[in-house]
């Protein structure tokens, strides 16, 4: 039985079993070229993330300056208008009179354009997301309704820019 052992014995070391598993140094060495792809990885998704959020917030800072800028250059028409009423030498009353009108329908045209519009609620019930109750009033309307308007309101698309300021009926006891 030794004898068989020292065969068994001589046979491995005349045939030296090649190596399966690396070496802890290069699995060390690998290990740590991958941790150093996935830092320069995880930097470089990190910058790209900050440029986004800087480009993000210029974005919203420039449509935040320059939001008004068709407005303002529709604008501008009505503004020639009033200049040039002021300009005229000596205007007659109905002259003056046409003119503020003509510039008032050209503003009333830019309102609309931009989905700004009046409220002008007499005789509605009293809504208070839409007019600002002044004060209440003894009337033949039925109560809370709006019997004098005393300065129009505005709404741009759904939101009220400045409730109408009115007059509410208080109704019959």
């Amino acid at each position: 039985m030794q004898d068989d052992i020292k065969i068994n014995t001589e046979a491995a070391e005349s045939h030296p079993a090649k190596e399966i598993m690396p070496s802890l140094e290069e699995l060390l060495k690998a290990a740590e070229l991958q941790a150093a792809e996935h830092h320069d990885a995880w930097l470089r998704a990190k910058a790209e993330t900050e440029n986004m959020r800087r480009r993000a917030a210029e974005d919203v800072d420039k449509a935040r300056k320059f939001a008004v800028e068709n407005f303002a250059g529709e604008l501008l028409a009505v503004k020639d208008s009033l200049e040039a009423a002021l300009a005229a030498e000596s205007p007659s009353m109905e002259n003056m009179k046409d003119g503020v009108e003509l510039t008032l329908k050209q503003l009333v045209a830019v309102f609309g354009k931009f989905n700004l519009h009046d409220i002008d609620p007499m005789g509605e019930k009293f809504d208070p997301h839409l007019h600002q109750a002044i004060q209440v009033v003894e009337s033949e309307q039925p109560a809370n309704t709006v019997v004098t308007v005393l300065q129009k309101g505005y709404r741009l698309h759904e939101r009220t820019l400045r409730p109408a300021l009115v007059m509410v009926a208080k109704g019959q006891d």
